[in-house]
């Protein structure tokens, strides 16, 4: 029996190309060799994962401006301390302005994106963070301790921490370029804690019981109070997308005080949480990714 002729509408018909996937610039330092972690191990299964949904493809922060045009939105990832490479992050930033360019985090972070400036600023607003501040004449604001931390204000990673007396931290403020520097007092604490978020949404929590340890570091239950205060500063921050680390200190009376609000690239110490929190994570951040490229693609701000 002969074969049946094709029809007209099935004859020579050219197959639908695949809709093209977006495509993430994922930007890290995997050589970086930070104190207690290992960048390159949660950046390559981050990767791996995103690759899922995405084309992605990793570079070195000091590529990412020559690179960025070629991708659909740009990940800022375990790239290190900016500090280390200053104009190559502001020709990045620069670069993505002038392309419009979605950058993940986006580049309004009012946190560790912007410097540390926002601690004093929360301190004279009477947030409950450590107390700082950036002038020799504002010193009497700290309380009268044995030691001082004494930073710069652009430092991440303990990148320039010292631990100074009262007087050195006041000389310290007074040599360097007005502004710049930091001082907190060197408190005694029970533990560390960090809260970690998507967007608005909590995803866990970890602290580290040895306060001599600080990236050794066991999931924790969050109480509904501890929460109220993390998303405080989420709330302060008021980014629409991106990861955001809020790290506390407990102090002994069992109050919780703002160390750090990292919000360009903060480390996440997935290899600390368990798989079920690992793969909501992805989950959650790949959504996240996601809808900021349809935001930018509707012209979106």
């Amino acid at each position: 029996m002969p074969p049946t002729p094709a029809t007209g509408t099935d004859c020579g018909r050219v197959p639908e190309p695949s809709p093209r996937r977006p495509s993430v610039l994922l930007v890290t330092d995997l050589a970086y060799e930070a104190r207690g972690r290992r960048y390159c191990d949660e950046d390559i299964h981050l990767s791996s994962r995103l690759r899922e949904t995405f084309d992605v493809a990793l570079c070195h922060p000091r590529d990412a401006a020559a690179l960025l045009e070629r991708f659909d939105l740009a990940l800022i990832r375990n790239s290190g301390p900016v500090l280390h490479y200053r104009a190559a992050y502001d020709a990045f930033r620069a670069r993505a302005l002038e392309l419009g360019t979605p950058v993940y985090n986006p580049l309004d972070g009012r946190g560790d994106m912007a410097g540390k400036e926002y601690l004093v600023a929360m301190d004279r607003a009477g947030l409950p963070v450590i107390p700082t501040v950036d002038r020799a004449d504002n010193l009497a604001r700290l309380p009268d301790v044995p030691a001082y931390a004494l930073k710069p204000k652009l430092g991440a990673d303990s990148v320039g921490l010292r631990f100074v007396t009262a007087a050195e931290a006041r000389a310290g403020l007074e040599r360097a370029a007005e502004g710049s520097l930091l001082v907190q007092p060197r408190i005694a604490f029970r533990h560390e804690v960090s809260f970690y978020f998507v967007d608005h949404d909590f995803q866990y929590a970890l602290y580290a019981p040895d306060p001599e340890r600080r990236w050794v570091l066991e999931p924790y239950a969050a109480s509904a109070a501890d929460l109220e205060f993390a998303r405080s500063f989420i709330a302060w921050n008021s980014l629409a997308h991106g990861i955001q680390r809020v790290d506390a200190c407990r102090t002994a009376d069992g109050a919780l005080l703002l160390v750090e609000l990292e919000d360009l690239n903060p480390y996440l110490s997935l290899d600390r949480v368990t798989e079920d929190v690992r793969e909501a994570f992805v989950a959650r951040l790949t959504r996240s990714i996601a809808s900021l490229l349809r935001r930018g693609a509707s012209g979106g701000s």
